[in-house]
């Protein structure tokens, strides 16, 4: 099967090889090992501001490894403020924003977006929304051209769909799909802006996503690194690859 471009339907089984996941473990540790974790060998930042956006169900905290690795090495990392990713993606978008606001108004720098899995479609939307305020978008294993995803992945986002529209809030039936006609919705099918940089980091190791998925189909835009979908935040060769992408301004 070929990737398409993305298109308003809903996830899309696939059989990712989601039993390798655990495997992540050993990134965690391994990143502890690699010149690059202790900013030996890597660019260093010129305090510009990069927002980090967590995945479905998960929260600011789990990307706090890379959130001190990037104060570390100069930048000024900001956690996205949206608390846990299981929420009206629109809500969660605007909450976000706040957070690109607030780093657009300490630095007086356009900002810079860093999102794992569907924490990569929240920060294209929002530079697609956005794009005079943000500089880059990287996004880690983030299914933007089609959810396609292993069945598992889908029986969490189908229930976290109930979990929303049970809130008793005024939240049409559409709400977290791709056929939503929010502002969040609206954008996943717009074109993206020139003047914000993109990248796009992608495993075929990927346990959860069709990794085919996460790509552009542009070379200079797609790097593929060897790990697990879970491990992205923690990968030594992801931490290089950003290190170099935000050095490039």
């Amino acid at each position: 099967m070929r990737a398409q471009p993305f298109l308003p339907h809903g996830e899309v089984a696939h059989p990712a090889p989601i039993l390798s996941e655990p495997l992540c473990l050993l990134e965690f540790l391994a990143l502890r090992f690699s010149p690059a974790y202790y900013g030996s060998t890597i660019p260093h930042g010129d305090g510009s501001a990069v927002v980090l956006i967590p995945g479905l169900l998960l929260m600011d905290f789990n990307l706090f490894e890379l959130h001190a690795w990037l104060q570390r090495i100069g930048y000024r990392p900001y956690y996205s403020g949206m608390g846990v990713a299981a929420d009206c993606p629109d809500r969660l978008s605007r909450q976000l924003d706040e957070t690109i606001d607030r780093a657009y108004a300490e630095t007086g720098r356009r900002v810079h977006l860093i999102g794992h899995s569907l924490g990569g479609i929240f920060a294209r939307s929002a530079a697609v929304r956005r794009p005079k305020r943000i500089a880059s978008v990287i996004t880690l294993g983030s299914p933007y051209r089609g959810l396609v995803l292993h069945s598992l992945i889908i029986a969490l986002s189908e229930a976290v769909r109930g979990w929303i529209r049970s809130s008793g809030l005024a939240i049409p039936r559409e709400c977290a799909t791709s056929r939503c006609s929010c502002a969040f919705g609206r954008s996943l099918g717009r074109p993206w802006p020139r003047s914000v940089r993109q990248t796009a980091v992608y495993t075929k190791c990927d346990g959860v996503v069709d990794w085919r998925y996460c790509l552009s189909g542009k070379p200079d835009v797609d790097v593929e690194v060897v790990g697990t979908h879970l491990g992205l935040p923690f990968n030594e060769s992801v931490f290089e690859q950003i290190a170099d992408r935000l050095h490039r301004g």
